[in-house]
């Protein structure tokens, strides 16, 4: 097993699809796709590729640390209590455990996440 994972950003295996929970819906109809490329520490940590079409639902994450790279499309988040943000394509964030919020996606968006539980 090799130490070194290199991310496929246009992964040629099928994703898994599902949407959000019917009570995190805000808004629209979201698709996500997910390409899970890698788990480690015992199912601690996942990283891959996910995508989401436009509409607007609750982040909730509990004890869950996200990194977030945004590949392409554009999301607004709104952390509870907090202003909005737009992130693009080129640009990265975390969210950390605890965060609460609003996760639009404008458009299609395409990420590399890294989350660890």
């Amino acid at each position: 097993m090799s130490l070194l994972k290199a991310i496929d950003t246009n992964p040629s295996f099928a994703p898994r699809e599902s949407g959000p929970l019917p009570e995190r819906l805000i808004s629209g109809e979201p698709a996500f796709k997910t390409w899970a490329q890698d788990v480690a520490r015992g199912e601690s940590i996942h990283t891959g590729v996910w995508e989401a079409t436009p509409g607007e639902m609750r982040s909730i994450k509990g004890e869950t640390f996200e990194f977030c790279h945004i590949l392409s499309g554009v999301v607004e988040l709104t952390p509870e209590g907090g202003e909005p943000v737009i992130y693009k394509a080129g640009d990265s964030f975390v969210m950390k455990p605890g965060y609460v919020g609003v996760w639009k996606t404008i458009e299609t968006v395409r990420k590399i996440y890294v989350t660890v539980m």
